[in-house]
């Protein structure tokens, strides 16, 4: 079952942190989100501009429907606006028994806002972190809460080594249950380990992870970028999809934290202020939905040119009217023959090379059906006083060769899918043409006296139908299953193959 997630966090109109930010995290890492709106913002990258607070009797409304129904297997919180929230959003949760939270304590805006009042962190400590996991302040949040939890007259000053950074955590860590994550990004040292006072300086960030004893410390590169917005909310729903994934609480961080590097490095660049992230780094963003690849490639710019070439070729229209010359379509079944027995071994090198047994089955199944058209082909020969020892006598033309070659090249040199494309123009092309030819209102009318209609009646036949059916099936099994720019160097291997059809009807079109 996919993993689900449940965020309890205030919303970002402009998309870059809050519950957006989440919502796309939880897509990128292939889970399914839920929301509970604590409040609304009125915010872009250059600030928060308005709060609404949701009242605390309609926010726990949307957590029971969504606990209630869907469940969750991790909550994770961020912007939780009040006292009053905070204890509402910790009475729900006792009640479902949820197991697995993450605590973002979003108290500070990338931007500097407050969106968490000071009076609220004895209700955040007393009521909600008790329950929860793991907890991810910054730096400077987690000094906001030692400073009142402690009721220290001072304030934390940045720490002068990595040393000391981690005293400061371990001591934070007391008022905590669980695992804490105190992130290090407003405080970066140089790769010596002590803080960094200069931009230059500025060389590594350190994250630290702490509970019961057990220091883990990760280390990123720093970089220097204003795209920070959101950070925060992103890598504690990071945490959260993993932990939901089952992995335990130290690597959850880890990917979380490569996740978000990546994230900053690749951003977008959007914004006058602290912009977003690039929180879809890492995703395989196919031009076609799941089950339309074929439509997709036949009806690229492309593709359609070459495509339309083929299937409407003048050698195609003159079979469909009866009026291509009998001598060429004898020498066309001659060589379609010779290619036949090529096409036969590329399916079965298919099938050889598949990797499981519904696609061993599929590509078997295509070659049996090569091996009724290779009997039809005898039969139209043997009308035409051509017996089956002349053909397989007869040398293969030069069109035939290339092109049968270049798909067992590929059959040889590239992966199963690219051989499987390779065969598409033909298997798909033969069918889309007694289709067209098959409906035509004028070929139809002069079916009787066209004695190529047997030929084409063959390419409609339910057994070939269904081979074009399992071979698309097929396509758009593994289709979904490529990168982007495997899917343009697929999209050529087909043009190409396209243009050797094309090359096969050449030969006979001027006999």
């Amino acid at each position: 079952m996919v993993a689900r997630i449940l965020v309890i966090a205030g919303s970002d109109s402009s998309g870059g942190a809050g519950l957006e930010a989440d919502q796309k995290v939880i897509a990128a890492h292939g889970c399914y989100g839920m929301t509970a709106t604590t409040a609304l913002t009125a915010q872009n990258t250059e600030g928060v501009h308005g709060v609404h607070e949701v009242p605390p009797a309609f926010l726990r409304k949307q957590i029971d429907a969504c606990l209630s129904d869907i469940g969750a297997d991790v909550i994770k919180t961020g912007m939780l606006a009040s006292a009053a929230t905070i204890e509402t959003i910790a009475e729900a949760l006792a009640e479902h028994k949820v197991k697995t939270i993450v605590v973002d304590p979003v108290m500070v805006a990338t931007t500097g806002a407050k969106l968490l009042p000071t009076e609220a962190l004895t209700a955040l400590r007393e009521k909600l972190l008790p329950q929860t996991t793991i907890v991810t302040p910054n730096f400077p949040e987690a000094c906001l809460m030692w400073k009142e939890y402690s009721k220290s007259s001072q304030d934390q000053q940045p720490p002068e080594k990595v040393s000391d950074f981690e005293a400061f955590v371990e001591k934070f860590a007391e008022m905590v249950p669980e695992w804490v994550l105190v992130k290090g990004g407003h405080c970066p040292f140089t790769r010596d380990g002590n803080l960094a006072k200069t931009e230059a300086e500025k060389e590594i960030v350190v994250d630290l992870l702490y509970r019961r004893g057990t220091m883990i410390k990760f280390e990123s590169p720093y970089q220097s970028s204003r795209h920070t917005h959101g950070t925060g909310c992103s890598l504690a729903s990071a945490i959260a999809c993993h932990l939901a994934q089952g992995v335990d609480v130290p690597e959850a961080v880890r990917l979380a934290s490569r996740y978000i590097e990546a994230a900053i490095r690749t951003a977008p660049g959007l914004g006058k202020g602290s912009g977003p992230l690039n929180h879809f780094h890492s995703i395989y963003r196919l031009p076609f939905a799941p089950g339309r690849f074929v439509d997709y490639l036949l009806g690229r710019p492309d593709v359609a040119p070459v495509w339309h070439r083929f299937v409407n070729h003048p050698f195609v229209l003159a079979m469909g009217d009866g009026t291509l010359p009998l001598e060429s379509f004898k020498g066309y079944l001659i060589q379609d023959y010779l290619y036949l027995v090529h096409f036969a071994r590329a399916n079965a090198l298919a099938s050889y090379t598949a990797k499981n047994i519904r696609d061993i089955a599929a590509s078997a199944a295509i070659v049996t059906h090569i091996t009724r058209e290779m009997s039809l082909h005898i039969t139209y020969c043997q009308e035409f006083g051509v017996s089956q020892e002349e053909i397989e006598n007869t040398e293969e033309l030069q069109a035939c060769t290339a092109y049968t070659r270049y798909v067992l090249d590929i059959g040889q040199s590239e992966d199963w899918i690219g051989l499987q494309i390779a065969l598409a123009p033909c298997l798909l092309g033969y069918g889309a043409i007694a289709e067209q030819l098959h409906s035509s209102p004028d070929a139809r009318k002069g079916a009787a006296e066209n004695r190529y209609w047997p030929w084409i009646e063959n390419y409609v036949a339910e057994d070939y139908v269904a081979a074009v059916k399992t071979g698309s099936e097929l396509l758009e099994r593994h289709a979904v299953l490529q990168s982007a720019s495997r899917i343009e160097e697929l999209v050529k291997i087909f043009i190409h193959a396209t243009k050797m059809e094309i090359g096969f009807w050449e030969m006979f079109s001027s006999s």
